[in-house]
């Protein structure tokens, strides 16, 4: 390991997040702090139905932009099972239930100074239900866009949360490797 931690000190906490404050040495003897943001485990969802594919759309604060991306969430509670979760934040936010969740894989979020996995998750066999959306989620809205526009969205920036193009991305390989 080339960074050995020698104390660790819980500097905020609240429902969503915790920060820490870590003394670490590195391989070359340089101590330093290094601060990790640690975040339960969250989902991001691939909802495709034919050639459609459904996004959502909101406000997000910390770049005081409307948002467009996938479906994507946590419940900021330990040990939730990931395909729980990513049906339920599927349910909340589109009112979609999936017949079918096939699991694409885990991505780290941020990891140069946050701690949180993203489960990926592709939802087909798709229903319409109410939605639930989290009172933070109030101005949320849903887009059903053709994959042709999705992606173009993605090429010219229309699209730039990290986690949906990297979710776009293995589903794109596995479904390549669906073909052989």
């Amino acid at each position: 390991m080339s960074i050995r931690t020698l104390s660790t000190r819980e500097v905020y906490r609240n429902p969503w997040l915790r920060l820490r404050e870590d003394e670490i040495e590195r391989s070359n003897g340089a101590r330093g702090i290094y601060s990790v943001v640690e975040k339960d485990d969250c989902a991001v969802i691939v909802p495709i139905d034919g050639d459609s594919i459904y996004l959502v759309e909101q406000f997000r604060y910390t770049i005081q932009e409307r948002s467009l991306e996938l479906p994507q969430g946590g419940w900021e509670t330990a040990g939730v099972d990931p395909e729980e979760l990513a049906r339920g934040e599927l349910r909340e936010e589109t009112g979609l239930v999936a017949a079918e969740m096939t699991f694409l894989g885990t991505l780290w979020i941020a990891y140069g100074f946050a701690r949180q996995p993203q489960h990926v998750y592709l939802a087909t066999g798709l229903t319409m239900q109410a939605s639930d959306p989290d009172p933070e989620e109030h101005d949320l809205t849903v887009r059903r866009v053709s994959i042709a526009d999705f992606e173009r969205m993605m090429l010219d920036g229309t699209i730039r949360d990290g986690c949906s193009i990297a979710a776009w991305g293995l589903y794109r390989l596995w479904k390549e490797r669906q073909k052989s």
